[in-house]
C-alpha cells in the first residue's frame, strides 16, 4: 500500500484511536474486524508514516483549575510590525517555546497569529504577555479574549464519512 493512501480500515483505526488511544490491540482489532497481528502491523505503519503523531492523556481543565489554579484561558490575536518571513519565524519560535502557549496558529487575514494561552490567573497572564509581547519590539498589536465558558473541546478529526 502506498504510504499516503489510507483505506477504510486505516480510517476506522485512526478514528478509534483518536477517541481512545488506551484501547487494547485485541479490542481495536475486533472493532475494525481484522486480526490482532494485522491491527498491530497497521497501527505501526500509521505511526511510522506520521499519521499518528503521538498518544497523550487529555487532562481535565476543571480538575486542574480546582487544584492548581489553571483557571484562565486567553485567545490572543497578535499582529507583528514587520512582516518578513524571518519575523514570523522568530515570533512563532518564541511563542511555541513558551509553556503557557497551548496552540499557536499563523492566520490570515486579520492578525498574524492566534494563540491559546493557559494561565493560572491574571498576574500570571501579565507575566506571560510581558515575556511574549512587550519584550519584542516587533509586536505591533495584541488583543486578548478571556474565555468565560468552554462549550466544546475536542481533539478528534472527522475522518469517517459519518462524522
Amino acid at each position: 500500500m502506498e504510504s499516503n493512501a489510507l483505506d477504510a480500515i486505516d480510517l476506522q483505526l485512526l478514528d478509534a484511536l483518536q477517541r481512545d488511544a488506551s484501547i487494547s490491540n485485541v479490542a481495536l482489532a475486533e472493532r475494525v474486524s481484522v486480526s490482532p497481528p494485522t491491527c498491530l502491523r497497521r497501527v505501526k505503519r500509521l505511526t511510522d508514516g506520521g499519521w499518528i503523531e503521538r498518544q497523550v492523556a487529555v487532562l481535565s481543565s476543571d480538575k486542574l483549575a480546582a487544584s492548581m489554579g489553571h483557571g484562565l484561558t486567553a485567545l490572543v490575536e497578535v499582529s507583528l510590525d514587520k512582516q518578513g518571513s524571518e519575523h514570523f519565524d522568530a515570533f512563532e519560535a518564541r511563542a511555541v517555546a513558551h509553556g503557557a502557549v497551548q496552540q499557536c496558529w499563523r492566520v490570515s487575514p486579520g492578525p498574524d497569529f492566534m494563540l491559546v494561552v493557559q494561565a493560572r490567573d491574571m498576574p500570571h497572564y501579565l507575566a506571560i504577555s510581558q515575556a511574549l509581547f512587550t519584550q519584542d519590539a516587533n509586536v505591533r498589536n495584541v488583543k486578548a479574549f478571556f474565555a468565560t465558558k468552554r462549550a466544546k473541546f475536542t481533539t478528534i478529526w472527522p475522518v469517517l464519512a459519518s462524522d
